[in-house]
C-alpha cells in the first residue's frame, strides 16, 4: 500500500523547489520571480528552469511585463495546478497513514 501511494505521487510536483513554488502559489494570488526566488532561495537560474517545467505541466501560468524599464515576471497557479497540488497532497497523506500505521 505504501508503496503504491509513493508511486502515485506527481514527480513534475514532487522535487523540492517544484513543490515549493505550487506551495508558495497555492497560498497566494501570485507571485513574482524575486517573490519565490527569496522565498525558496533558490538561484534564478534553478527557480527558472524548475518553473519552465511546472509551465510545460501547465500547472503554473507566466506573465511577464515591465516595471518602467525593468522587466518583471509573474506566475500563478492554473486550475490543473491547483487539482495537481491536491491530488499530491493526498497521496502524500495517505502514504503518512500507511507509515504510520505499520510504525503503531
Amino acid at each position: 500500500m505504501a508503496n503504491r501511494e509513493a508511486q502515485q505521487l506527481d514527480r513534475v510536483i514532487h522535487e523540492r523547489i517544484r513543490l515549493g513554488i505550487v506551495s508558495a502559489l497555492a497560498a497566494n494570488e501570485s507571485l513574482s520571480f524575486g517573490e519565490l526566488k527569496d522565498l525558496l532561495q533558490a538561484t534564478d537560474g534553478n527557480l527558472s528552469v524548475h518553473a519552465r517545467k511546472l509551465e510545460e505541466a501547465q500547472y503554473i501560468a507566466c506573465t511577464k511585463y515591465f516595471e518602467g524599464r525593468v522587466p518583471r515576471t509573474r506566475y500563478r497557479l492554473t486550475p490543473a495546478g491547483r487539482r495537481a497540488f491536491e491530488s499530491y497532497l493526498n497521496h502524500m497523506e495517505a502514504l503518512i497513514r500507511v507509515m504510520r500505521r505499520k510504525q503503531g
